[in-house]
């Protein structure tokens, strides 16, 4: 009975996203404290247990925030000054193909959008362009989101592995091999899915090799140390192969209309890539900047059950190698160079900040509750009841359902992020408890997160607003649903068999 009073705030959680429609921000504060009132009356909380526990979570908090409210305002500052649609635009300049167009545009565009900003961004971006290529709304809706997803993992700085490794205490690197391996798997069937949506499939042998070449890149700029911007790098290899793989007349070349627009979003955000590629590349400069950590200590705490925390740091922050501080300066200089480039058609800095304001206080407030509420489990063995009562309920066959997991997380949260906050820790503990890889289950997780993102409602619901979908999210899932969670299961039948062999 303990797994089943363990498992109640996360069951609130869900409950109240799924069944009345609540923000992840109101269903979060009320997760969080109905995490309170259980661990106090079933497993032992008391004061010192609660604030270490919250203020490590606070501290793992800002870690979140720093890239999300960065990010999103490098996008805003950019969008403003037509950056992004000026990118879009010279896309559809470029590809002649109609119906490839479309497939490159659901597939491999609205990922690049979701390394730019996320959080349903993509799907309300890129869904309007295929509506006014003649795709019908809720297919158009339908296939940015399915097409979008495999990028979501890593995308934003691979924000929600980082923050999975991160409250697990693992390394990104660890995790990412697998994860990667995942994810390479789903580039190749969301690229099916999203063109049998658009009714495109018979350019299927084009999108096996595009999810060759897409999987490979993202996996090669990883081990190179780069996992922050492999994602990113995946999604501009995927719309470059798209231009190349496209049938043209003879003699034509890819080009495109160089507008002031389309040359301040390209410097903008490559002034991003330049950073994030020096400063991870250059190994001797990435230790010295590392030099710089804000630690803080914590000392031992004891439930009243008797369950130990060791004294420890929280977690390390190193703000010079952290993306967040790197975008945030691109950020500044976009904001500064854009008026010249655009030849004074630059941002309004007012509007950019009250759009980024808007855009990421649901999810920060979101963020801190979730985090705060995975924190407290696992400081009084909540988390480690949870997985218990899995191991024993599935045993040896778990890695089936363990993306499954990631999957309804993101569906109940909106997030990836949050999915692997909720339930990063107890796919640890599971691996413990069955003597297997956490690292494939972890993978797994983040992997099913990404997936999940098709089929969340918050997203969709942003994805919607900028289109005749709004308010009609539900004739979306209808068509995203089964596609998600025939793609999970298959990654559940990889993950065993990796286990396996």
């Amino acid at each position: 009975m303990r797994y089943l009073y363990a498992s109640l705030p996360i069951l609130l959680v869900l409950a109240l996203m799924l069944f009345f429609r609540r923000g992840s921000h109101q269903a979060g504060f009320a997760g969080w404290l109905a995490g309170i009132v259980i661990a106090f009356f079933a497993f032992g909380l008391n004061f010192s247990v609660f604030w270490v526990s919250q203020v490590k979570g606070l501290l793992l908090t800002m870690n979140v925030l720093a890239v999300l409210w960065s990010a999103l305002l490098l996008y805003h500052i950019v969008d403003k000054a037509g950056g992004v649609r000026a990118i879009a635009n010279a896309l559809q300049e470029m590809i002649p193909e109609p119906g490839w167009l479309l497939v490159v545009l659901a597939w491999m565009l609205s990922p690049l959008v979701e390394n730019l900003a996320g959080f349903g961004i993509p799907i309300a971006i890129v869904a309007p362009m295929l509506i006014l290529l003649g795709v019908i709304p809720v297919r158009a809706v339908a296939a940015v989101a399915v097409g979008h997803s495999w990028a979501v993992s890593l995308s934003g700085m691979a924000l929600a592995l980082r923050t999975m490794t991160d409250i697990v205490g693992m390394e990104a690197a660890e995790v990412f091999p697998s994860a990667a391996l995942l994810l390479g798997v789903t580039v190749l069937l969301t690229g099916l899915s999203t063109a049998w949506l658009l009714k495109q499939l018979h350019y299927w042998k084009r999108i096996i090799l595009l999810a060759v070449i897409v999987a490979l890149a993202q996996y090669l700029v990883g081990l190179a140390g780069m996992i922050p911007l492999s994602s990113f790098f995946a999604s501009i290899a995927g719309v470059a192969g798209g231009l190349l793989l496209s049938k043209r007349p003879p003699g034509e070349k890819v080009r495109a209309n160089m507008t002031p627009q389309l040359k301040g979003g390209l410097v903008s955000y490559g002034i991003l890539i330049f950073s994030i590629i020096i400063v991870s590349v250059i190994k001797p400069l990435n230790q010295w900047l590392a030099g710089v950590r804000l630690v803080s200590q914590f000392p031992e705490v004891i439930t009243n059950a008797g369950l130990v925390t060791l004294a420890g740091p929280g977690f390390i922050f190193k703000p010079f190698v952290h993306p967040g501080f790197w975008i945030l300066v691109s950020a500044v200089l976009a904001a500064a160079l854009l008026p010249r480039i655009t030849r004074g058609a630059g941002t309004n800095i007012g509007e950019a900040l009250k759009a980024t304001w808007h855009s990421a206080l649901p999810a920060t407030l979101g963020t801190i509750f979730m985090i705060g509420l995975s924190s407290l489990m696992e400081h009084t063995g909540m988390t480690m009841q949870i997985a218990e009562g899995l191991s024993l309920a599935f045993g040896s066959v778990y890695p089936l359902v363990a993306p499954l997991v990631g999957s309804l997380g993101a569906f109940a949260t909106g997030s990836n992020t949050n999915s692997n906050i909720l339930f990063g820790p107890m796919q640890k503990s599971v691996a413990m408890l069955l003597g297997i890889s956490p690292v494939l289950l972890l993978a797994a997780q983040t992997t099913g997160g990404a997936l999940g993102s098709m089929i969340a409602p918050a997203k969709l619901a942003v994805g919607g607003s900028t289109n005749a979908m709004k308010g009609r999210e539900g004739e979306v899932l209808r068509m995203t649903l089964p596609i998600g969670l025939g793609c999970t299961l298959i990654i559940g039948v990889l993950a065993m068999v990796l286990l396996i062999l």
